[in-house]
Parts: C-alpha cells; sequence; structure tokens
C-alpha cells in the first residue's frame, strides 16, 4: 500500500486536477451530522490534534455484514485484523460480541491475549511467525504457514498442541504495489503449496484450511473469483478437501478516493460479492465455512482525526491551512487517499482550491488538496474522516510526539491514550544513552 515521496509528486497533476471540482464522498447526513456532533463534544474538553473512535459504526457495519452472511451457501466467521486498529478498547468491544481477531505479530499476539481472547478466538497469520510464536504457543490455536521454512519450525507444535492450520497462497493477482511485475513476499507458491499439503496430510495434524490475502483495496469481486479458481486447483492437485477457505481482507472502505479522485469501490458491491461466492464456493466440495479479515472495510469508518487550523496563507492562487495534525504524524494514508474533510463549526460559502498541511517542517507534510470554503480560518477544526483503519498504526512521533486517543462508546466519550509529552517523548533518549554510558564504563 506504501508510495513514495516520487511517485506522490508524479500524481500532483491529477491531484489538482481533481481539487478543481468538488469531490462527493457519499456519506449520508446522518453519519456527517453524527461526528460533527462527537467532535464538538470532544472539544470542550480535549486538546487537538487527537485521533477519536466510536463502536456505533462498527456496530452498524456488522448488521451489513449479517445481510451479506445470510446469502452465502456456508457460515461466515469475520475476523478483526488487529493490524487494522490495535486499540486496547476496540478490542474488548470486539471480545465481549464474541468475536475472534486475527493478528500477524508478536505484539498483537500479546495484545489479543491481554485482551482476554482464548485461543480458539485466535487466528495467527503473517509472515516469520516462527521467530515469536514458539515463545507463546497454545493450544487450540488457527494458524496459517507462510514459508516452508515456518513450516519446519513450526510443524511440531502443531501436533503436540492440536492446532488447526492451513496454509497461505500466493496467487497471481499478488504483486508488489510499486513493482507489478514482482509478486508480494506472503505465501507459498502454486508447487511450494502442493508439496507443503502433502507433508502437513502425512503429519497427521488437524489440517482444515487454505487462506490467501491478496492486497487492500480489491476493485471487484471477479479478482476474487480469479483467486478462488487458482486455490481450487492447488487443492485438487494436492488431493486436500478444506473444510475452510480464509479469503483474508481487502474489500475497499466505502466513502475514500485515490488520489485522482476515483473512488475505490466503484465496482465493488456486496450483493456482486455474494454472487460470485455462490458461484465459486462449490469447488470445495467439503467446506462448512468461509473466514474474512477485512479490517479496512469494517473499521475506516470508526475513526476520524480532528486537527486544529494554526495558521493561513495564500499565495500564487493556493490557499494553505497549516494544521496542529497532518500527514506526516497522523495519516499517512493520505499519501495515496482522499478523504471528507468537515469543519467545526460548519463553514460554508465560496470555496477555493486550499492545500491542508500538518504541523511538521516536512514539504511532504500534505493531507489534501481541493476545494474548501474560504471561511475557514485559524482556530477552525477540520476533520478527517474514516481515520479508523491503519492511522494508528502508521502514526508517528516525529517532532510532536503521539496524539492523544479518545474512545466513544454507550454515548460515552473517555481517553484511550492520552498525548505525548515532551518529557515523555525524550525520555526514551536519555534512558538508552545512560544505558550506553554504563556499558562503556563496564568495559573500561
Amino acid at each position: 500500500m506504501n508510495r513514495t515521496e516520487p511517485r506522490r509528486r508524479s500524481s500532483e497533476g491529477a491531484t489538482l486536477r481533481s481539487a478543481s471540482t468538488a469531490l462527493r464522498f457519499g456519506h449520508r447526513r446522518a453519519t456527517l451530522a453524527f461526528w460533527h456532533k462527537l467532535v464538538t463534544q470532544a472539544l470542550r474538553r480535549h486538546a487537538t490534534p487527537f485521533y477519536l473512535f466510536s463502536a456505533d459504526p462498527i456496530r452498524d457495519a456488522l448488521t451489513e455484514l449479517e445481510r451479506f452472511d445470510r446469502a452465502l451457501p456456508v457460515p461466515v466467521r469475520h475476523w478483526l485484523s488487529c493490524k487494522t486498529q490495535p486499540l486496547a478498547p476496540l478490542l474488548q468491544w470486539w471480545r465481549r460480541q464474541g468475536r475472534g481477531i486475527e493478528v500477524v505479530s508478536e505484539f498483537e499476539f500479546l495484545a489479543a491475549r491481554t485482551e482476554g481472547f482464548r485461543a480458539e478466538n485466535l487466528l495467527v497469520n503473517g509472515p516469520a511467525k516462527h521467530r515469536w510464536l514458539p515463545r507463546h504457543a497454545i493450544a487450540g490455536l488457527s494458524v496459517n504457514f507462510d514459508s516452508p521454512r515456518e513450516l519446519d519450525a513450526l510443524l511440531p507444535l502443531a501436533q503436540r498442541l492440536g492446532w488447526r492450520v492451513g496454509l497461505r497462497c500466493l496467487t497471481p493477482a499478488e504483486s508488489d504495489p510499486e513493482n507489478p511485475k514482482w509478486p508480494t513476499q506472503f505465501g507459498f507458491d502454486p508447487a511450494e503449496a502442493v508439496a507443503a499439503l502433502h507433508r502437513l496430510q502425512s503429519a497427521k495434524v488437524r489440517l482444515e484450511m487454505i487462506h490467501f490475502h491478496l492486497r487492500t483495496n480489491v476493485e471487484s469481486p471477479v479478482v476474487y473469483e480469479r483467486a478462488l479458481i487458482e486455490v481450487a486447483a492447488i487443492c485438487r492437485a494436492a488431493r486436500f478437501a478444506p473444510k475452510i477457505v480464509d479469503c483474508g481482507g481487502g474489500w475497499p472502505p466505502p466513502h475514500t478516493r485515490a488520489r485522482d479522485g476515483r473512488a475505490f469501490d466503484a465496482d465493488f458491491h456486496l450483493a456482486g460479492l455474494a454472487a460470485m461466492y455462490r458461484r465459486a464456493l462449490p469447488q470445495f466440495p467439503e467446506l462448512q465455512g468461509l473466514w474474512l479479515e477485512n479490517g479496512r472495510w469494517l473499521t475506516a469508518r470508526s475513526g476520524v482525526l480532528a486537527m486544529r487550523v494554526l495558521d493561513v496563507k495564500e499565495r500564487r492562487g493556493l490557499r494553505q491551512l497549516i494544521c496542529d495534525g497532518g500527514l506526516t504524524n497522523h495519516a499517512l494514508v493520505a499519501n495515496w487517499e482522499q478523504h471528507e474533510l468537515l469543519t467545526v463549526p460548519a463553514r460554508r460559502g465560496p470555496t477555493c482550491l486550499t492545500a491542508v498541511y500538518g504541523p511538521t517542517c516536512m514539504a511532504f507534510d500534505q493531507l489534501a488538496c481541493r476545494r474548501l470554503p474560504r471561511a475557514i480560518g485559524p482556530g477552525d477544526v477540520l476533520v478527517w474522516l474514516d481515520a479508523g483503519a491503519y492511522h494508528v498504526p502508521w502514526e508517528t512521533r516525529f517532532s510532536h510526539g503521539l496524539t492523544a486517543v479518545l474512545w466513544h462508546e454507550h454515548n460515552a466519550l473517555r481517553v484511550a491514550r492520552g498525548a505525548e509529552d515532551f518529557a515523555s517523548w525524550w525520555k526514551e533518549w536519555r534512558a538508552k544513552t545512560a544505558v550506553r554510558r554504563r556499558s562503556t564504563r563496564g568495559q573500561d
């Protein structure tokens, strides 16, 4: 998903062209009113910048998924993608719903265990987990192996602890986003997968799953259908009939656009996706369940970033808003995505081409460039919507420390993480320096 600064510059012309027209992100009026009211409430007690997350939009998304699930021929299990929003209150809320969580790192695994997830509600994916999973291995996990080396290291644990296991397959649709001719680094290629499946069958483990994860913002159900055909061919070659097909994540979140103004979900609809699964899943004759880990589709809508305008400049036909929050520290996805911006208080009237910048001394720190009301001025608060996915995992502490995180649930707001002050920000470096000095004296 990452894009480099040179790639960003090459798309700048398309960005400015899209900025010349009003972008429509498709949010319902009730959604805009919900966030405007909630941010206004938060501003009475909390200084900007801050992230604000709410359980309510996730609950609404789950209602949509219930309708989707009913249209499919097998039971569906939706796992929370921990890496998408590793937020303690969200993990607590999700566990109380009786749902499972997918983790792809040691820290995520430990977070899930700390928040009370039982082994049967833990799905372990991701690369190189043979480096850390043996330290925390428990019975009853679900684990998808990612490589032959990982399989060598973890197979004895899977046998001893009774893990439900599977493989992640590398499909032709998975390519390096910066170099499309090259594959991604994940999973088994088809020949490796067939050999690994034979080995697992001989090992008499609980082999039940086959897994793939295409990428983010998958543009059409047809892409999933092709992948399912390819994975079914691997299973047939290995004479393996999976009980569970795990299609990972990748659904494009609603209401976000590419830098050129294109809607990511223009050709992606749940009804069409359900129809595709009804066509494709019969390729797996012993299938008992479909597993999905669509983090961004589920959680993007659950959060916003609130930032205050500190300064305004106008030159060369461009109005520039300098804010206390921005791309570098808080919204890396703004490098390749456009999101709706609200103002508190609401500002309307004539618009002009406006760029929104963060507080860091970096020209790269541009959150948006589009037509916005000229009435926006210092002291106003901008609200960047759909900040609930990957914003916290990709935030930085550069120059300003970590920002506050607020959580909304049951009509109440609370602080999930306080803003980092200078003493905390600098203490880490002073502590490391002291350790190095002691070590040096010991050597002398």
